[in-house]
This record gives C-alpha cells, structure tokens and sequence, in this order.
C-alpha cells in the first residue's frame, strides 16, 4: 500500500516542482514527512525529533541528550543475515546491498584446495588459525588420484588440520558441500563460505551460502574475517505447484536458460511463494536449486526458513538422536537447536528494496535438458526425444544431484521397466557406460539401506568413490572426442568433463537414468502435463498481476520521490540545477590519486576473443586446477585452450585481452586469473566480468576494466562472419588509470575514448604489492 503522504508528495512534485521543494526545503525532509506520514501526522512545520523531546532538554540543545530515533530500514533476508555476521558496524548501522562489510562468517570450508590455502596461510607470517571452530576442510575434488604426489597433499593437509585442531572429512567420505549441509555447519539464518564457487548450496537450507577464494579463505583462517560487498539482490517468486515427474532440476534448468541475459549475474537471489507452492519443493530439491544458481550467474541462492525446512531438520535431528545417542546435546543437528531458531526465524521485511523481481510458474513446467555445453541453452525433452540422440555416457555424480532422493528416482526408472521384464532389473543400453557417485558416504548407506544402489549397479552402472570426479573431469569416465554424455551434475562447459570435442548435457536423475537404460536422451514418461498448459509462464514481478501493476506504480512514485529527495538536497546545500551540472561537468575532470610506483597509464594492442561466458575452465583447464606443481610457463601455455586452442599462439605478452560479457565466471579457482598473468597479459577488458574472476583478479594483481562500448565497436567491425574465436586487431588501447578513461585507436587512425571505472588507492595498494596475499603479508609486519 501507498502512504497517502507519497500520492501527495509525488503529485506535488510533478506539478510544481521547485516552489514545492523550495517549501519543503524550508520545513522538513521528504524523509521526515514520511516519519511523520507514518505516526498520522502527515505534515508538520516541528522537526518530529524535537517534539519528542523533553522540555528540559529543549532549554539547552548543545548539551542535552535526545534520544536517537533510527528509522526501521526495512531488509531483505539477505541484509539480515549479512547483519548478524558484519562486524565492526558503526552503532545503529542497517546494512544494505551496496555496502562493503567485513564478514566475520559463521563457517568456511575448504576441500583439495586447502594445502594452496594453507601455503598462503603461512607465506603471510601467521603461524595459528584464529579460531579453528570456524574452518572446515573436506577432501572431494581429485580422491580417484593415487599418485604419490596427490597422496601427499592429502597427506599434508591432514597433518595440518590435526595440528590445528580443524574439522577434517578424508577423501571418500563425501563431496564438501554435501556434508557441510548434513553435519549441521551450513546452519540456517547463518553466513556460511566456502573456497568454492558451489558454496550457493547452502541456501537450500535457509543460510547464506557464498564462494570465497583461496586468498579469502587464508584470511579468514588468520583473521577470522574477510571483505564482502553485498550484491543487488533480486527476488524469484515461485507460483502454482511442481507437477508430477517435475523436479529442482528442471527449476533450475529453466531459470538458466529462459532467463539467459545475465538477468541475475552477480546479484544475491531470494527464492519465495506462496506456503502451498513452497510445500511442492522438498529440501534436496531446494539444495539442487540453490547449487546452480552459481551457474545462473548468482553469487547466492537463498530459501526460506519455513516448515518445509523445518521438518526435515526434524527428521534428520531423530535419526542422529537413535543412531548416536551418546552424543546428546553435543549433536550438531539436535531438536532443541531448531527450537532455538524457529523461536524468531529471519524473513524479509514487507517493503524490502530488491534490485529486481522475476518469477516463474510451477504448475506451467515440464522436464528440461540443458545443453549441449552451456547451462543457458535449455530445451523441452520431448524436443529433444525426437531427435534420437544417441548416448555414450551417463553420469549420476555430484553434489547437485547424487543425494538418496536421486538415487532412489534413478533406481525407480529400472524397476519401473523390470516389471516388463519379468520383474529382472534390466541392463544400460548396449554401448552406453553409466557411472555413480554418492554426495557423501551417509547418502549412499541410506542408498544401500533401501536397496536403491544395489538396483542401480544390477542395472551395470559403475560405482565411483564420494567425489567431484567426472563432473570436474577428474577420474574414470571422461567423455572421449565426439561422445555425448548426459550427467545430473551442475556444470556441462565446454571441456569440462573431458574432451573439448565432446557434447555435455544436464538432465535430472530420473532422465539421466531413462537415457542410460533406452540409450539416447530420453525420460522415464512421469511427467503429467496438467490441463490447458502450453508453454512455460515467466516474467518480471512476482507473477500476480494486480500485485505487479501496484508495484510498477510504486516504483514510478519512488523514482519522482527519489528525485525530489535530491533537488531537496541539492537546494538545502544552496545548489542550482547550473551548478549542479557545471559541478557534473568538473567530476568529469576530476583525477584519481595515483599511489607512488603505480602506472598512470597502461597501454597495449588489442587481442579480441568475441565471445559472452568465456568460463574459468575456457580460460584454465579444470584438470590442472589441483595439479600444484604446474609452472607459470605451463600456465601460460595452457591459458584460454579450452577456449580457443589457438589462443596460445596468437597472443603475445604485453596485448591486451578484451572479451564480451561475464567474463570468468564458473568456478573461483584462482588460476583462471593467474595463467593470464603468467601469460604476461596485464589488463583484461569486458562487457562485465564474473564476480568471482574480479575478485581474483584483485587478489592477485591482474588489472581489469568494464568497456561495454568497446566490445560492441569491436564486434560491429569483426563480427558476422568475419568473427574468429581470438583475433589480433591492430587496434591500441590506453588506459588512463589517473582520469578513469580508456581511448582506443583503431587501425583506421580514428581515436575515441570511453569514461571508465575509478581504481582506488586502495586496490592500487593491493595490486602494487603483487596481490592481497603479500598485501596481507606487509600488514603482519608492519
């Protein structure tokens, strides 16, 4: 509802703006009208504050003590949490989305990635975690490994989390993730990271689940902190209810590919709806959702904490209660615990600020299949059923999609044909090898328990140990030139799980298994189309269409108050709207300081690979990513193959890399900006850059800069079909760090420039010192 107060204000302020601004100017702010419009009284010509006031405390303003009224700001889930875990907040501060905290964060995990982690732990001069109850390390990625080198990372960083009294899961015991959920770290309504771009998971149970990277990660275990900016936080409305043979996947898939314009990349998403759609998605469900929202290009996937929520802590908290009684209220998952936090549980406020609102229809969903090789192309799978396409490999891994609800559904498919088999379980398609991994070792013993994974490896597939493996092309199972693979996991790039010339598609459980069982993509037939359904129903809103035109009245009426609230400013401060522009006119030319030993300028020839999400395994290999020893020669050879394998010798050192748009995204392994650095490539420029990549590339000294314009010039020059996958331009780019620009000459002669992005003193500093590990580093001794 509209305060009678904003119809008036916004009225006003279209018809007479300046004589009403003027007034206003002279009695209150807009802010303090709509206090006041707040309490009944609408207008007043007494500052509220003062009329609050005691009488003895007006005789004497200067030095009396009025109480401090701060107004209630009302927050998004995501600002509440983010509240709770921000430390060092000035007293009475509402954090909101744009602020950088620092996070004090509730846990943070860390898998094979924690012996790097714990070489820049000890580079930096620390000698002892700040608070060991906080770290957790799972070994996951690369457990299929049984080199002797692998076996000693293993090894060491063992040694290490018993030295430092830390948490520690062995290889083969489960997938990160997965038991930072079912061992209670990822706890509801908390700040829970991970050096991990698939720590989203965690807000499948209601917390706040962010990746970190591994420099991140080794402050935090020094520091017991690190640095966060809140994203723009968009709300996805759920409406109507998942049909039958409908599941998370098929959410998740849908929202990747119909919302494919990076319409949440890098924002924090908010999952909501109605409590009887919310009933229609289970937890593992929500946990598959909340994991790919990395893929959907969003920086956190959060659910609510409701009764669905609720129950299946209750659940799980009875099992732990029988199976290890002896633990008592020591027990992570207890249900005293989750009477605690459903005594007063986190939600949004009414009139939360989201930078934008989408939703989609449940009930108008049908199974879809992402690919081939990208999560933003996603198809109905009765289109792709009619094409016959014939399967290589089926894999049932990951941390997405291989808990014992998937199992169990996968299994059902082969008992489902047993009964045309005279009840005998029957076999994987000829030629077709199909592989299964369980999230953790607790998901397969329940597997196990109800006869789930006997069934499927009677069926032939072939058991993986706990594990990443293929899905980040580790192990057994990789897909060979001109395969095609379906998998229930979270990532299909390009490469990723083997072969560059191989075709990668996700599918959920039930569909990889059809596929596997029938030998080309193909569903078990469980899907009911419900009654007078044609196509998938999203949009821009909250999917009620009275609600929604409310809303967009509301954000014209916010857009009229936001700028009368400036033209108020600007006439308090005795500013015209002359000046105002002229002052607009001298921003322009204001300088950044430049820090001493830090380049003015950075220039170079412009290498150009026209392409939007280039991902972290196109710009480094994922089989390299846990391989320690690799030399920056190799990184520099290896750099963008999975890409272009004829980027190598194209680029020289010292070009400058320019791409389209999102940029990095993917994984936060740290090499995607490291290989480039070794490369000798100083600057990357973008359409936009994944938030994960930018904030690597900070932490480790590699220079980027947002050109929107420049890769739209570019293309208009070399796109159609003169487009190649990497292309030396001729043309050269200077940026001028000190004046916020960048001016480009092309190989026609015609110069132009383009303002820019400041880069502050104080990433100037990080960068300057090689990264934020020495940064970090030089602060310890001095």
């Amino acid at each position: 509802m509209i305060h009678p107060v904003r119809r008036a204000l916004a009225v006003a302020a279209s018809r007479a703006p300046r004589q009403f601004l003027a007034a206003a100017s002279r009695t209150t702010s807009v802010r303090s009208v709509r206090a006041a419009a707040a309490s009944g009284s609408y207008y007043s010509t007494t500052s509220r504050r003062l009329q609050d006031a005691f009488p003895s405390q007006l005789e004497n303003l200067a030095s009396s003590t009025l109480p401090k009224v701060v107004p209630q700001v009302p927050q998004t889930l995501t600002e509440k949490i983010v509240q709770r875990y921000s430390v060092g907040l000035a007293p009475g501060k509402k954090v909101k989305s744009g602020d950088y905290v620092t996070l004090q964060p509730h846990h943070c995990m860390t898998h094979d990635n924690s012996w790097p982690v714990a070489m820049k732990f000890m580079s930096i001069g620390a000698s002892k975690i700040h608070d060991n109850r906080q770290v957790v390390m799972t070994l996951d990625h690369d457990v299929q490994n049984k080199s002797e080198s692998n076996l000693k990372k293993y090894r060491q960083i063992e040694e290490f989390a018993n030295t430092h009294g830390v948490d520690f899961y062995p290889a083969g015991r489960g997938i990160g993730h997965q038991i930072m959920v079912e061992e209670g770290y990822a706890w509801p309504g908390t700040v829970t990271v991970a050096s991990d771009s698939h720590s989203n998971m965690y807000g499948g149970v209601g917390c706040l689940g962010t990746p970190m990277v591994r420099t991140d990660a080794a402050s935090i275990w020094a520091t017991g902190k690190t640095w966060w900016q809140i994203p723009p936080i968009a709300k996805v409305t759920f409406t109507g209810l998942l049909p039958p043979g409908v599941t998370g996947k098929d959410v998740i898939v849908a929202l990747c590919g119909l919302f494919n314009n990076d319409d949440v990349l890098n924002h924090a998403i908010e999952f909501t709806g109605a409590e009887e759609t919310m009933r229609s998605i289970p937890v593992d469900d929500r946990l598959t959702i909340a994991n790919m929202t990395t893929e959907w290009g969003a920086l956190s996937g959060l659910f609510p904490i409701d009764a669905v929520l609720a129950s299946w802590m209750r659940a799980k908290a009875t099992v732990t209660a029988m199976e290890h009684p002896e633990l008592g209220d020591k027990a992570k998952l207890t249900h005293a615990k989750i009477d605690a936090l459903l005594e007063n549980p986190l939600v949004a406020d009414p009139g939360a600020t989201y930078a934008k609102q989408l939703y989609l229809n449940l009930s108008t969903l049908s199974p879809f299949v992402a690919g081939p090789n990208s999560v933003k192309i996603a198809t109905p799978l009765k289109d792709l059923e009619a094409q016959n396409l014939k399967l290589d490999k089926a894999y049932l891994v990951s941390c997405t999609n291989s808990r014992a609800s998937d199992i169990a559904a996968a299994a059902r498919v082969f008992k489902d044909a047993a009964a045309d088999n005279n009840g005998v379980i029957p076999k994987v398609a000829p030629g077709v090898k199909f592989y299964i991994a369980a999230a953790s070792l607790l998901e397969q013993k329940q597997a196990e328990d109800s006869g789930d994974w006997q069934v499927l490896l009677d069926a032939g597939a072939e058991p993986l140990p706990s594990g990443c493996g293929p899905c980040i092309g580790l192990g057994t199972g990789l897909l060979e030139p001109g395969e095609i693979g379906i998998s229930a996991s979270n990532r299909n790039f390009k490469g990723r799980m083997g072969s560059t010339d191989a075709k990668a598609y996700l599918a959920s459980p039930e569909v990889v298994a059809a596929s596997a069982l029938k030998g080309k993509i193909a569903g078990p037939g469980w899907y009911q189309k419900p009654e007078g359904v044609e196509k998938v129903i999203i949009g821009e809103g909250n999917g009620v269409v009275e609600q929604d035109k409310a809303m967009s009245i509301e954000d014209a009426l916010d857009k009229i108050i936001a700028e009368a609230e400036s033209l108020i400013a600007n006439a308090e401060a005795g500013l015209t709207p002359e000046s105002t522009s002229s002052s607009s006119s001298s921003e322009e030319e204001s300088l950044t300081e430049i820090l001493p030993g830090f380049p003015e300028a950075i220039s170079g020839e412009i290498i150009f690979c026209d392409a939007d999400n280039i991902n972290t395994d196109g710009i480094y290999p994922g089989k390299y990513t846990y391989q320690d020893n690799i030399t920056p020669a190799k990184m520099a050879e290896v750099c963008m193959e999975n890409y272009d394998a004829s980027f190598g010798s194209i680029a020289r050192a010292g070009d400058i890399l320019v791409t389209g748009f999102n940029f990095g995204c993917g994984s936060s392994r740290e090499q995607a900006a490291t290989a480039i650095l070794a490369k000798q490539i100083p600057l990357v420029v973008s359409g936009s850059f994944g938030n994960i990549f930018s904030r690597n590339s900070i932490n480790n000294a590699l220079m980027g800069v947002e050109v929107p314009k420049l890769v739209q010039r570019l293309r208009e020059e070399f796109g159609g079909e003169k487009t190649a996958a990497t292309r030396r331009t001729g043309w050269k780019l200077t940026w001028d760090v000190r004046r916020s620009k960048v001016v480009v000459e092309e190989a026609s002669g015609k110069k132009w420039e383009q303002k820019v992005g400041e880069l502050p003193p104080n990433v100037q500093e990080i960068i300057a010192r090689g990264g934020l590990e020495k940064w970090v580093k030089s602060q310890i001794e001095a």
